[in-house]
C-alpha cells in the first residue's frame, strides 16, 4: 500500500523526488504518512480535500482485501 500511495502522489506533484511515504504499524492498523514539497501540498490535498479523500478511498480496497485498517496522513 505504501507503493500505491507513492505512485499516486508522484504522478500528482511537480517535484516527484520530494515525495516520501512512511509506514507506521499501530494497534489500530497501518498509518501511512505522506510528505510532499510545500509547493505541491495543494495538489495532493485538492479543493476541499477531494484528492486526499480519493486517495484514502483507493486505499480502502487493498486494506479490505488484507483485512487491515489503513489511514493516510498528509504532512
Amino acid at each position: 500500500m505504501k507503493e500505491l500511495v507513492e505512485y499516486i502522489a508522484r504522478n500528482l506533484v511537480d517535484d516527484p523526488e520530494a515525495v516520501r511515504v512512511k509506514e507506521v504499524r499501530t494497534s489500530q492498523g497501518l498509518v501511512l504518512s505522506l510528505r510532499v514539497a510545500r509547493a505541491d501540498m495543494g495538489r495532493v490535498i485538492g479543493k476541499e480535500g477531494r484528492v486526499a479523500n480519493a486517495i484514502r478511498t483507493v486505499l480502502r480496497v487493498p486494506a479490505a482485501r488484507s483485512g487491515k485498517q489503513v489511514s493516510l496522513e498528509i504532512d
